[in-house]
């Protein structure tokens, strides 16, 4: 056997094995004398069948797996000592009166490879990386929302803003009857809550669906309706009130602060204030971080430049689907891809020189702290080694989680490198100012 390689360019290459009789004669031969052996054909005994017969009924078969199988192999092993680092998989080319009757074969593959590129992480633009603060108002909210949940129920007779109001919502046609409390800061609309203040226990109040809650979703608990009608149901509903409730607010106490976060770690509202701006940050990390990294993304696609083997990558995208796609669908799905193409083979490089390859060790080690935080939030603090080192191993039993972990860890891995080697425009903001900025 023989395979030689002819590039075409830099980005593409045909390679052409040449396959002679004595590669495959070997286990074709085999194969065949294991068939006669089993063979049972209607007037022969068992394992007296002429060979002449097995190999007109089987030898072609055999004879074009056999050949599919030295092809595969010897192909992927040249690749691998070549290192060759290729686009999709590699094409073989058609070949007109091709003959499988002849002793000696000759196959042709057409190959899309990777170009060759450096990563600049020093960008001409630095990229923003925003720093999400809590302002005073939402820690004021906040605050708010802590007094009013550990409050009281102080049930009333005239309904006020800001009151919570039970009762029963009615639509005899469309079959509504369902008892509900609705607090009427979710009430959207000067228009609907006026319909509400000054009612009283056992009045009834009409009232449209569309845009009556703050978000449209929360019909399907309060009218019990399925997901897909709560959106654009556009009815009239009765709603007759039982009860009327105002809820006092908690003092903020010592007794308040023990419960939210245990004795005397709190003790007093500025130091409250505090510890909800430090969670807040904490809560918001993720999501500055997440912004972070697409935004990297964005920079180093565009700032990395290189060509790709375009039309080899169109041909590949033809075949690789479960069906065939024409010339056009696969432009169109290539154009689709592209970007994301282009960020595989930047992160492969950036990866691969600076050895951020995930190891199983690492693997355990992520799997493990992440085990510990979820079992964290249900009060349990002090697992055992044992305990954690069986968990880890019934998840990374499983390959899906492997691989999603896995992701995840790499993510990680790259966002700590590229904030220890990348120059940022470093930007304190509050959360609504974060997503006015990348909504914008």
């Amino acid at each position: 056997m023989n395979i030689t390689r002819e590039n075409i360019d830099e980005l593409n290459a045909v390679v052409k094995v040449d396959i002679a009789k004595e590669d495959y004669a070997g286990k074709v031969d085999k194969i065949l004398k294991d068939y006669r052996k089993n063979a049972n054909i209607p007037g022969f005994r068992k394992g007296h069948v002429p060979m002449g017969m097995v190999k007109k009924q089987y030898g072609q078969a055999v004879l074009v797996d056999e050949v599919n199988k030295l092809l595969q192999d010897s192909l992927n092993k040249y690749l691998t000592e070549e290192k060759l680092d290729v686009l999709g998989n590699p094409l073989p080319k058609e070949q007109e009166n091709f003959d499988w009757d002849k002793d000696d074969y000759s196959f042709e593959f057409e190959l899309g490879l990777a170009p060759e590129f450096e990563v600049d992480l020093d960008l001409k633009k630095p990229v923003t990386k925003y720093n999400i603060v809590a302002d005073e108002k939402m820690v004021n909210d906040q605050i708010e929302s802590i007094q009013k949940q550990y409050g009281k129920l102080k049930t009333k007779d005239v309904v006020e803003e800001g009151d919570t109001v039970a009762g029963t919502f009615k639509n005899e046609e469309e079959g509504i009857e369902n008892d509900s409390t609705i607090e009427l800061s979710n009430i959207k609309g000067k228009r609907n809550l006026n319909k509400f203040v000054g009612a009283k226990v056992g009045d009834t109040i009409t009232l449209k669906t569309k845009g009556l809650f703050e978000d449209d979703h929360a019909l399907i608990n309060h009218l019990k309706i399925e997901h897909d009608k709560a959106h654009d149901l556009d009815i009239e509903v009765e709603f007759t009130i039982s009860e009327i409730n105002e809820r006092e607010l908690a003092d903020l106490d010592q007794e308040l602060f023990d419960k939210l976060f245990g004795k005397d770690k709190v003790k007093s509202v500025t130091e409250l204030k505090e510890k909800i701006k430090e969670d807040a940050a904490k809560q918001f990390e993720q999501q500055s971080d997440q912004q972070l990294m697409n935004d990297i993304t964005e920079a180093l696609i565009e700032a990395t430049n290189f060509e790709l083997p375009k039309e080899f990558l169109q041909k590949w995208i033809q075949t690789v689907g479960e069906k065939p796609l024409t010339e056009e669908e696969a432009a169109e799905e290539y154009e689709k891809s592209e970007k994301g193409l282009r960020y595989q083979l930047i992160e492969g490089k950036v990866v691969n020189d600076n050895n951020l390859n995930v190891d199983f060790n690492d693997l355990k080690s992520f799997t493990t702290e992440k085990i510990k935080q979820q079992m964290a939030q249900f009060g349990q603090m002090d697992p055992s080694e044992k305990e954690l080192d069986d968990i880890a191993a019934r998840i990374l039993s499983n390959q899906d989680e492997v691989k999603r972990l896995s992701e995840q860890l790499m993510n990680e891995k790259l966002l700590e490198f590229y904030k220890e080697n990348m120059k940022f425009d470093e930007k304190e903001v509050t959360y609504e100012e974060f997503v006015k900025a990348i909504y914008k």
